[in-house]
């Protein structure tokens, strides 16, 4: 049974939020929203023909580049909650997908838009599909969670990061592609800011992945506050792999 149904051009998951993606209040982390939206996000790209198994076929894979997460309210664990998706098409070198999580009354939770890229499985490098765009196109308007595209994040000008640590990139770190998967930066992010900022509510979260990590590989884990945000940032080689934006 494929776990998503078709409203329109959107799709529908209903989920009960699972213990193991909340916090110590139940709240849903926003690691918790981004596990959620991967795999929506993969079923709705496989009922639309462009899905893993059409790409893999190509050794060709979607890869998340950007992302920008705006949590209205609390989901908790236990709570039954309706995860919409859908693909806006292609903005600039990215193909475009939102997502809205909404309580059982329409309320919404958490709204998001990313922003996606295909890269050859065996290369590492990053193409252009021509034989999807007609697959890939979007006829008519197109509804936004988000309307502004997730946006590219640089460290504030001057800014003087501090060490927070290093990561080596381990089994639980790697996925079905073979290198980090998307979430699990997330994560790291949370992990290496001061606890008592990291148990707050987030309002917003911005991520850019720009490197691939693989197995082994350490990461420098740098972070800086700025007013009600954290900035962290994760450096491989000297050069980084991923930055993310956390507004409380």
């Amino acid at each position: 049974m494929i776990p998503v149904s078709r409203e329109g051009c959107k799709f529908r998951q209903d989920i009960c939020i699972p213990c193991y993606q909340t916090g110590k209040d139940k709240a849903l982390t926003p690691a918790g929203f981004m596990d959620l939206a991967q795999e929506i996000a993969y079923w709705a790209a496989e009922e639309l023909g462009f899905g893993y198994t059409t790409l893999h076929v190509h050794h060709t894979a979607w890869v998340l580049s950007r992302m920008h997460v705006h949590f209205d309210k609390n989901a908790r664990w236990r709570d039954w909650v309706k995860l919409f998706t859908w693909h806006k098409g292609a903005g600039g070198l990215f193909y475009l997908r939102d997502f809205d999580l909404q309580d059982r009354d329409g309320v919404h939770l958490a709204r998001a838009t990313s922003s996606w890229v295909i890269m050859n499985e065996q290369t590492r490098r990053l193409v252009r599909p021509e034989e999807l765009s007609e697959l890939l196109s979007v006829d008519g308007p197109v509804e936004h969670a988000i309307e502004e595209p997730a946006p590219k994040l640089q460290l504030p000008k001057n800014a003087q990061p501090e060490s927070a640590g290093t990561h080596t990139v381990c089994y639980s770190d790697i996925d079905i592609i073979g290198h980090t998967n998307n979430v699990r930066y997330m994560v790291w992010a949370m992990d290496h800011i001061p606890a008592e900022d990291a148990f707050k509510p987030v309002r917003d979260l911005y991520i850019n992945f720009n490197k691939e990590t693989t197995l082994g590989q350490e990461i420098e884990i740098v972070r800086l506050r700025d007013g009600g945000s954290w900035w962290v940032e994760g450096l491989c080689e000297g050069k980084a792999c991923f930055t993310v934006k956390i507004d409380f």
